[in-house]
């Protein structure tokens, strides 16, 4: 009942100072690295390139060519390996799992509140799964994104409540996508 309001904030810097930021980060770099669509996929833009493949190519300095290819390349790249990232990071079953369910012990130890248990295959927790099949199709129906004010107030209620199946930061990654886009 003593629980403070802890804020995405908060997570996020318990996550940073942890070291499990960075070992998230190398585990979405490993899995990049072993993705051979997306090397294929770059080994075909570069094949195709109109730098390597205008005459007189042959021609210019190694430096020339690779600042040229990267002037072409690197957007149409960078978007795909975004891309992977983003499938990485919101996959139910993979790595989108780990981060949601790390995220949400930091938030409940934080908060000093107990983790939920997670809802398992022989059907002891039915209830949390249909109350997070509702949040789903809430979070489906509705188009309009949680302000951040309304994302504390909701924190602040569940922590008043005890800790909710799903964590808050996962809410963020839409404004996250947004920013990525811009830059």
């Amino acid at each position: 009942m003593g629980s403070s309001v802890v804020t995405p904030e908060d997570v996020l810097e318990s996550l940073m100072n942890d070291g499990t930021v960075d070992a998230i980060r190398l585990k979405i770099i490993n899995q990049l690295k072993a993705n051979e669509e997306l090397k294929n996929n770059t080994i075909t833009m570069v094949e195709q390139s109109k730098v390597l493949n205008t005459p007189g190519a042959e021609r210019q300095t190694k430096r020339e060519l690779f600042d040229a290819l990267r002037r072409e390349l690197e957007t149409p790249v960078l978007e795909k390996a975004s891309k992977s990232v983003w499938e990485l990071i919101l996959d139910d079953n993979g790595l989108g799992k780990e981060i949601s369910e790390t995220v949400e012990k930091v938030y409940c130890r934080l908060s000093g509140l107990e983790p939920p248990l997670l809802p398992s295959s022989n059907g002891d927790a039915q209830q949390p799964v249909k109350e997070t099949e509702k949040e789903k199709e809430n979070l489906d129906s509705s188009s309009k994104k949680r302000t951040y004010s309304e994302m504390r107030t909701q924190g602040a209620v569940e922590a008043a409540n005890g800790c909710s199946d799903a964590p808050a930061a996962p809410e963020d990654s839409g404004t996250a996508t947004t920013s990525n886009q811009n830059t």
